[in-house]
């Protein structure tokens, strides 16, 4: 894989966790003030993959540099 697709796929994959992440967030602290605490459930499992694409994303870094 070269080296210029990897770094854009990473970036892609930080964007992707952060966006994630916070929406995630929005949903938490939504569940939180209603009181639902399936969207509360929910935001938990968006702010889980968010960071879980985050780490793909600086996985994929250090591998293009090596």
């Amino acid at each position: 894989m070269g080296g210029m697709k990897m770094d854009q796929d990473s970036t892609k994959d930080k964007l992707k966790g952060k966006g994630n992440k916070l929406k995630g967030e929005a949903k938490d602290t939504w569940g939180e003030i209603t009181g639902d605490a399936e969207k509360q459930a929910e935001g938990k499992m968006d702010k889980l993959k968010g960071e879980a694409q985050d780490s793909v994303g600086s996985a994929k870094d250090r591998l293009s540099r090596k």
